[in-house]
C-alpha cells in the first residue's frame, strides 16, 4: 500500500522570516493580496509587523478580521464576498488556527464555487481545483495550520465543528517566524504549546502513523517536552524551538491522521467556545489512559523516553503506559492547564450530546482503538 505525505512547496523558518513574502510575492508574480487575520492581531499590532513587509515593497493589500477565535460559516462567506470585491489573486493569513482555517476555506470556495454553502466541505469533499495560493504566518505555536491539509470551520446554527480534509488546501508558503510568537501571553503560550503535544502524541498512535511520521513525530514530542515550559515562561531561545516543533508535528499529523482526543476536543469548542488547545490539554492524558488498549500500547515506552523519563528501556508496556501519562500530565500541571471539565464551565448534562457529536467526528476513524458514544461518554465523565 502507498503511503502519501504532503507538505509546504516552501517554507521559511526562524526569527526575522517575514522578510521572505516579499522574495515568495515577487517571484510568483502575485498582484494583490487579501489578508486575513484576527481582531486581536490587529489590534495588538501583530499583524502590521507582517503588512509593514508589504507596504515597503508597495504590495496593495486588503486586511480582512472578520474572524472569531473558533471561525464560523458566516465569516468564512463574507470573506469569500470581500475577496471577490477586492480584486485579490492570493491570501497571506496571520494568525493561529483561526485565521488560516478561515483562510483556507475562502481559498477553496472561490476556486470551487459550488461549494459556497461551506457545510457542504465538511469531511473529504471532491474539489476539483487549488485554493487560491496561501502564504502562511503563524503566530501562535500550536495548530500547525500552516502545513496540515485540514481546517475546521464552525457551524453555529447545529452545534457543530466542522472538520475539513483537502490536499488542495495546504499554503504553498509558510513562514514560521519566531519574533511573532515572542508576545503570546503565558496561558496562549500554554494552550497552544499543548495542542502541538497533542499532535505529537496522538499523530504517533493514530492508525494511520508509519515510519516516516512516527520519526517526526518522536522529534516533535522530545522538542516540546524539552522546551514547553520555558517558553510559557517567556524564554525566546524557547519559544523559538516551540515554534520548530509544533510545525514538525504538523508534518506528520496532517498525513497520517488523529483520535478521539481531537473528536472530544471538538465539541467542547462547538458547545461553550472553549480555546481548542485547552480543550485538547485538558483532555489528552484520560484519552491516553483510554488508547492503552489497543495496538498502540508498546509505543508509549517511546512517548515516555521522549517526554525525558529514564530507564524505559527497561520497562514494561504497562510501566511505560504509566509513566507516559504521568509526563504528560506533570507538564500540564506545570503551566498550568486545568485537569477537569467543570473548572472550564462544561455543563454536566451535556455530556452525553457531546459524546454523540465526538463519536461522529472525522478525527474517531483515525483513534488506535475501535469506540463508542457510550465509551468517550465515560472518558468524559472521568475527566468532568
Amino acid at each position: 500500500m502507498a503511503q502519501r505525505f504532503i507538505l509546504n512547496g516552501t517554507s521559511y523558518h526562524g526569527a526575522g522570516a517575514i522578510q521572505e513574502i516579499a522574495t515568495e510575492v515577487k517571484s510568483r508574480g502575485f498582484k494583490k493580496a487579501f489578508v486575513c487575520s484576527d481582531p486581536d492581531l490587529v489590534k495588538f499590532g501583530v499583524t502590521a509587523k507582517v503588512l509593514k513587509v508589504l507596504d515597503d515593497n508597495g504590495f496593495p493589500y486588503e486586511l480582512y478580521s472578520n474572524i472569531k477565535p473558533n471561525p464560523t460559516i458566516e465569516n468564512v462567506q463574507t470573506g469569500v464576498e470581500a475577496f471577490k470585491n477586492a480584486g485579490t489573486d492570493y491570501l497571506i493569513a496571520i494568525g493561529g488556527g483561526s485565521s488560516m482555517d478561515t483562510a483556507k476555506a475562502i481559498g477553496i470556495i472561490i476556486n470551487n464555487p459550488e461549494f459556497a454553502d461551506v457545510r457542504s466541505l465538511e469531511g473529504v469533499a471532491d474539489t476539483k481545483n487549488p485554493a487560491v495560493p496561501i502564504i502562511a504566518v503563524p503566530t501562535t505555536a500550536g495548530t500547525a495550520a500552516e502545513v496540515t491539509i485540514n481546517y475546521v470551520i464552525t457551524d453555529e446554527a447545529n452545534k457543530k465543528k466542522m472538520v475539513c480534509v483537502d490536499p488542495k488546501d495546504i499554503p504553498v508558503v509558510a513562514i514560521v517566524d519566531s519574533d511573532l510568537m515572542m508576545g503570546m501571553p503565558k496561558g496562549l503560550c500554554a494552550s497552544t504549546g499543548m495542542d502541538a503535544l497533542t499532535h505529537a502524541i496522538e499523530g504517533y498512535i493514530t492508525k494511520g502513523a508509519w515510519e516516516l511520521s512516527d520519526m517526526v513525530e518522536l522529534r516533535a514530542i522530545e522538542l516540546i517536552a524539552g522546551s514547553l515550559y520555558d517558553s510559557v515562561q517567556g524564554d525566546p531561545k524557547a519559544r523559538e524551538t516551540m515554534a520548530l516543533a509544533q510545525y514538525i508535528a504538523g508534518m506528520g499529523f496532517s498525513n497520517v491522521g488523529l483520535g478521539i482526543v481531537h473528536s472530544m476536543a471538538h465539541p467542547l469548542g462547538a458547545f461553550y467556545d472553549t480555546p481548542h488547545g485547552v480543550a485538547n490539554a485538558l483532555l489528552l492524558p484520560y484519552v491516553m489512559e483510554y488508547n492503552a488498549e489497543s495496538p498502540a500500547k508498546p509505543k508509549y515506552k517511546a512517548i515516555a523516553k521522549a517526554m525525558g523519563v529514564q530507564g524505559t528501556e527497561n520497562m514494561t508496556d504497562e510501566e511505560g503506559v504509566k509513566a507516559a501519562v504521568e509526563a504528560v500530565r506533570k507538564l500540564s500541571l506545570s503551566i498550568n492547564i486545568p485537569q477537569k471539565l467543570h473548572e472550564i464551565n462544561v455543563k454536566e448534562e451535556d455530556l452525553k450530546d457531546l459524546s454523540v457529536a465526538a463519536f461522529n467526528d472525522v478525527c474517531t476513524g483515525g483513534n488506535p482503538r475501535e469506540t463508542n458514544p457510550d465509551e468517550i461518554l465515560e472518558i468524559y465523565k472521568k475527566a468532568f
